[in-house]
């Protein structure tokens, strides 16, 4: 039976990497009703709103979404429909794996880490405040204690599933004293529950230079929401950047799986983008359903392809196009399944 599905393409490379992504999809043989919606600047062009109704109505009958990247105004015009769409949902968790693939542009060697973010709090509350006649403006980082307690609690969970034994808390409790304090006395409390976890905390100045000098000494990072935006981005930098890094935002009814890449207008149309990061989005998807082996399948075809060197796009020093690396990616995935 086919599995519900919302499929937004999203601007610029956009479609063509969401194509690329749903044809190795197929691959595994695990099937989708794809209802296709709109959302980002394609959809406020056509529509005059940048996240329509009938988007939103879908992802609530389907409780599921693969969305390709999203071009957001900087400076004015309409909010981040990515972080409208957590909120919505109230897709708390972001999880963002970083684990290095042969032949990338990566400082390092086999990277393997997970971070989780909290992903609807903290200064994404967007809560503001502007004070014209001092020319000042404000902003409210909001954390509660139900916050705190699901996003660390699903980072436990989720690292005893996936075979992980540390977890390093990240927090800024040395000057945020409510707000990071908050974050790390309810992370030690929650600790106390999952002995099998080795439990530690870092500030999150300390992390970024530790991520970037012996990364191979963590594993699993749980942190907020401004911390973690920061951080993933820099994980991914470890190992070739946001073009080869997946993502979900999972919540307890509703999962959103996307790229967190830009949308690339300058090389939209021309066949040239890297697929990678939204297909690896895609197996993250597949886990959640699941459906492991096909998971695994698409995880394995990733290295193969990645090792043999043959088929990589031109931000890897390749010359095959999306849908070429599409195909090849596809075809090692089937033969995989069908061993």
């Amino acid at each position: 039976m086919a599995t519900p599905a919302t499929l937004i393409y999203g601007d610029g490379i956009g479609p063509e990497v969401v194509k690329a992504t749903v044809h190795v999809l197929e691959a595994t043989g695990v099937e989708f009703e794809w209802d296709e919606q709109q959302a980002g600047l394609g959809a406020y062009e056509a529509t005059g709103n940048p996240l329509p109704d009938a988007t939103v109505e879908s992802i609530e009958r389907t409780k599921l979404a693969l969305k390709g990247p999203l071009t957001t105004p900087v400076g004015s015009g309409f909010r981040s429909i990515n972080v409208a769409l957590r909120k919505r949902f109230d897709c708390y968790a972001n999880i963002r794996p970083c684990v290095t693939l042969p032949n990338t542009k990566g400082p390092f060697e086999g990277i393997d880490l997970m971070l989780y973010r909290e992903n609807t709090e903290g200064l994404y509350t967007g809560i503001e405040y502007r004070d014209d006649r001092n020319d000042i403006a404000d902003a409210v980082a909001r954390y509660s204690r139900k916050g705190c307690e699901r996003i660390v609690r699903y980072a436990f969970e989720d690292a005893i599933k996936r075979g992980r034994k540390r977890l390093t808390l990240v927090h800024k409790a040395n000057i945020l004293k409510e707000t990071g304090g908050m974050f790390l006395r309810i992370g030690k409390e929650i600790a106390e529950e999952y002995p099998q976890i080795q439990f530690d905390d870092r500030i999150v100045d300390n992390m970024a230079m530790q991520l970037v000098i012996r990364p191979q000494e963590y594993d699993s990072i749980v942190t907020s929401n401004l911390f973690g935006d920061i951080l993933s981005d820099l994980m991914s930098g470890l190992v070739g950047g946001l073009g080869v890094t997946g993502s979900a935002n999972i919540g307890e009814e509703h999962a959103l799986f996307e790229a967190v890449h830009g949308s690339a207008p300058d090389i939209a149309g021309q066949g040239i983008a890297n697929p990678t990061a939204i297909i690896r989005s895609g197996e993250m998807m597949l886990r959640y359903l699941g459906e492991n082996a096909a998971a695994d399948a698409v995880a394995t075809a990733l290295h193969d392809v990645y090792a043999e060197n043959t088929h990589l796009t031109s931000d890897l020093g390749g010359t095959a196009s999306t849908s070429e690396f599409a195909d090849h990616l596809a075809a090692r995935v089937a033969q995989i399944v069908n061993a």
